[in-house]
């Protein structure tokens, strides 16, 4: 069962996915969502994206560094110079990915994200463990329209 928290409510109970999800479904579509929506998860919690939303894998920087090292034969000078070489060989995205990758498990660790997988709304609201993300943002929308 999803764990919902609304960081702008403190003490906000967790409410019940079963109870709410059938009105949520029915009030809101896709085009009502949150512009700026954040999918916080990893390898082994895949979630189902709803599309336009940025999705920050945790664990990328470790499964791009497990590329570059693959297959290195157990020389240790000549696995050093294949690694350079792959380096060079893709230089600019190599590097383009490493980047974007460390980024975002930065912001995600700035967020304070502490479960995955989490959905984060305008960097305010988070729904811990629902793997929807259609139904975390729904959610949090009808959250929302609660308040004044």
């Amino acid at each position: 069962m999803p764990v919902f928290l609304f960081k702008s409510m403190p003490g906000w109970p967790a409410l019940s996915i079963a109870a709410v999800l059938p009105a949520m479904l029915l009030t809101f579509s896709t085009a009502t969502f949150a512009a700026d929506v954040l999918v916080v998860t990893d390898s082994r919690h895949p979630v189902r994206a709803m599309g336009g939303e940025r999705v920050i894998e945790l664990d990328l920087p470790s499964r791009i560094e497990a590329e570059l090292s693959a297959g290195l034969p157990a020389d240790a000078s000549l696995a050093a110079d294949l690694v350079r070489q792959r380096m060079r060989e893709g230089k600019d995205e190599l590097q383009r990915r490493i980047g974007r990758a460390y980024q975002g498990v930065a912001d995600a660790w700035g967020l304070g994200i502490v479960k995955v997988p989490a959905v984060v709304v305008d960097r305010r609201y988070v729904v811990y463990g629902d793997p929807d993300v259609a139904r975390a943002v729904a959610c949090i929308e009808a959250h929302r329209r609660t308040q004044p």
